[in-house]
Order: structure tokens, then C-alpha cells, then sequence
């Protein structure tokens, strides 16, 4: 039997094709002239910056998909944000993520066609349980410390985690949890990232000082989802009587996502080896009560999704005169939700 060469033999020509069929394929989008010959338009389900997100049935069989619909025109400018993500979702095959389907274009449009989840976001289906308790907590975020581990193993960094871009993937009480939106995700090759962007309140500490950083600010935004999910409070401190029912387990858990040095802070791996994940340290206790009258009172309801004002965020990432890419994230990204306290114009107490 003859012995395939190694990549470290290959030409380096024939590894330079290689790379770019590679990105030809990761691009590679279907031309349509009508996408109604492709899929029957239900309803809006949604809409964002620059797109909208239809409920769509695809011609031929009952497969439901939400379709993201992204006008040329709104793209001039933007073309290497949408190829980026569409890039990374290419890449992507993991149980909690949802998954990009397919690509389509036409001469007006360019068409996504994404995995349909129909769970609701995360803290409108804590609002609506019966009860809710830390095993719950600990379960829901070693999902999506799996699905982040996942994508760091891939080299890519998320870059906007948190409680709006985590879904279920359907009604039932069994359903799993899904991350979504990878409109600010990077392939990390190497170096070390220095875009500002992310969605305040959830930005690590080496991105608002102006440092180089890496998969490590997944793990900080990891780190405030896990404190909103067992308490929601204006800092990063225990205080009593608010954690009083919140086991010990789980506060060391959160303190090591929240370690302020990227360099000291736990990575994905690590805090999934962490008992209040792996083990039965997390407590069985109804905490639902807590949780939801903080998401009534600091969310308000019907707004907590855009509530935050970033006026100051936006003023100090402008100051940065970063690329293009980085001008576009702050408009895509920094206008969304915050939980109190958290913003940039407070530094968390420690």
C-alpha cells in the first residue's frame, strides 16, 4: 500500500488551490431568478439592520426554513460582513446551532436560508415556567458552553454571546437550546483579534481597554449570562439576600468566567470539567421567583431587547477609528439590550 504524502510534503501551489476551492465551496450560493420558485413566503418572523426573516416552506416538500432576505443594494459596503458569516456558518455542524441550510441568490437579493427554531428566546420561556431552579441553570449553560466549545475548537470566536441570540429549538419543555446570530463571528487564524464590537454589558474587559484578545471573550459573555441566570443584580457581587439561595458551586463557577485576566479565565473546556456542570453541585431549589421579578423589573418586558443606550459605548468604540468592519459592527451590534448596571459607563465591582 503507498503512503499519502502529508500536507507538510504537499506544493505549496496545489495547498493554495486547495484553500481557495475550499473558500469557493464555503461561499458557493444557488442562482434563482425568483426565490418564490424556490420556497412559498409565509410570514415575517422578523427583521434586522439590513434584512428581514420570512417564515418560508420549501417548494415540493412541507421543510419549513426562516429565510433571511438581504437586499443587494443594502449590502454595498457590507458585502465582506455577509461573506464572513456565511463562511463561518458553512463550517458549522452542531446540535445547539442552528444551521445555515442554504444560500441563494438572485439579481436583487442574496437569500439565507436558516435552520427554523420556534422555542422563543431564552428569558421569555424562564417568564413563562412553572419553575425554575439552578440544576436548570447549569443545564442550559453546559449546552451552550458545548456548542461554544465546538466553535472554538474551529478557530471561531462568537463575539456577540448572549440571552437574545440563545434560542429553543421548539415549545416543548424538553426542547435544547440553540446559539444563533454570527453576524459579528471570526475565524481566529492565528492572531489575535482587535475589532471592537460585541453588545454592551456582555463585552470582556481586554476588548473596552484596547487589547488584542481571543476566544476568551466568549467565555466572559458566558460568565454574565450564568450570573443573570440565577440572579439578576446591578454588579458582579453575591450579595445577600439575593444569592443567598444560590449554591457555592455556582458562584465559583461564574467567578472563573468572570476572572478579569484572559490569561487566568477558564476556557470552555474547563468550565465544562467544572462540577457545577459536570457534577450534582448545582441545587435543586425553585429560584424562579427571584429570576423573574428581576427580568420584569430591570427588562421591561415588552422593551428589555432594545432598552439600552449606547451612547457612550458608541462614542468609545468611534474613538478606537477602527476598519470598516468594526464602524459596521458597532452599528449592527451596540444598540441592543443591556441588564442595569452592566454598561460601560460602570466598571463591574469585584
Amino acid at each position: 500500500m503507498t503512503k499519502e504524502p502529508d500536507s507538510g510534503g504537499q506544493n505549496p501551489r496545489i495547498a493554495l488551490q486547495e484553500r481557495l476551492q475550499c473558500c469557493d465551496m464555503l461561499l458557493l450560493k444557488k442562482q434563482t431568478e425568483d426565490i418564490s420558485s424556490v420556497y412559498e413566503i409565509r410570514e415575517k418572523l422578523g427583521s434586522g439592520a439590513f434584512s428581514e426573516v420570512m417564515l418560508a416552506q420549501e417548494r415540493g416538500s412541507a421543510h419549513l426554513v426562516a429565510l433571511k432576505c438581504i437586499p443587494k443594494k443594502a449590502l454595498r459596503g457590507k458585502e465582506a460582513l455577509v461573506e464572513n458569516e456565511i463562511a463561518v456558518l458553512r463550517r458549522i455542524s452542531h446540535p445547539n446551532i442552528v444551521a445555515l441550510e442554504d444560500v441563494h441568490e438572485s439579481p436583487s437579493h442574496l437569500y439565507l436560508a436558516m435552520e427554523l427554531v420556534t422555542g422563543g428566546e431564552l428569558f421569555d420561556r424562564i417568564m413563562e415556567r412553572g419553575s425554575y431552579t439552578e440544576k436548570d441553570a447549569s443545564h442550559l449553560v453546559g449546552q451552550v458552553l458545548g456548542a461554544v466549545s465546538y466553535l472554538h475548537s474551529l478557530g471561531i470566536v462568537h463575539r456577540d454571546l448572549k440571552p437574545e441570540n440563545l434560542l429553543y429549538a421548539t415549545p416543548f419543555e424538553d426542547s435544547k437550546i440553540m446559539v444563533s446570530d454570527f453576524g459579528l463571528s471570526k475565524i481566529q487564524a492565528g492572531n489575535m483579534l482587535g475589532t471592537a464590537c460585541g453588545t454592551p454589558g456582555y463585552v470582556a474587559p481586554e476588548l473596552l481597554e484596547q487589547k488584542p484578545y481571543g476566544k476568551a471573550v466568549d467565555v466572559w459573555a458566558l460568565g454574565v449570562i450564568s450570573y443573570i441566570l440565577q440572579i439578576l443584580r446591578a454588579s458582579y457581587e453575591f450579595d445577600s439576600p439575593f444569592w443567598d439561595d444560590i449554591s457555592e458551586s455556582a458562584k465559583d463557577f461564574i467567578r472563573h468566567l468572570l476572572e478579569r485576566d484572559p490569561q487566568k479565565r477558564y476556557t470552555c473546556q474547563q468550565a465544562l470539567q467544572h462540577l457545577w456542570i459536570s457534577g450534582d453541585a448545582a441545587l435543586d431549589k425553585d429560584i424562579l421567583g427571584s429570576v423573574s421579578e428581576q427580568i420584569q423589573k430591570n427588562f421591561a418586558r415588552t422593551h428589555w431587547k432594545r432598552a439600552f443606550n449606547a451612547t457612550s459605548f458608541l462614542r468609545h468604540i468611534r474613538k478606537l477609528g477602527q476598519s470598516s468592519e468594526g464602524e459596521e459592527a458597532s452599528r449592527q451590534g451596540m444598540t441592543r439590550h443591556s441588564h442595569p448596571g452592566l454598561g460601560t459607563s460602570q466598571s463591574p465591582q469585584w
